[in-house]
C-alpha cells in the first residue's frame, strides 16, 4: 500500500513540479522554496524505490 502510494506521487510529481537538474540549478545558489521541492522530491523517490 505504501510503496503505490508513493509511486502514484513520484508520477505526479515528474509531471507537475520542474526538474531542477535540466536547468542546471546549483544547489548552493538555490531559493528556499527550490530546496524544498527538490527535498520533496528525493523523499517521494526514495520511499517509492523500497
Amino acid at each position: 500500500m505504501k510503496k503505490s502510494w508513493f509511486t502514484f506521487l513520484a508520477k505526479l510529481n515528474k509531471l507537475l513540479l520542474p526538474s531542477f537538474t535540466k536547468r542546471r540549478l546549483d544547489l548552493s545558489k538555490a531559493k528556499k522554496w527550490q530546496l524544498a521541492i527538490v527535498g520533496w522530491r528525493y523523499y517521494v523517490t526514495t520511499n517509492a524505490l523500497d
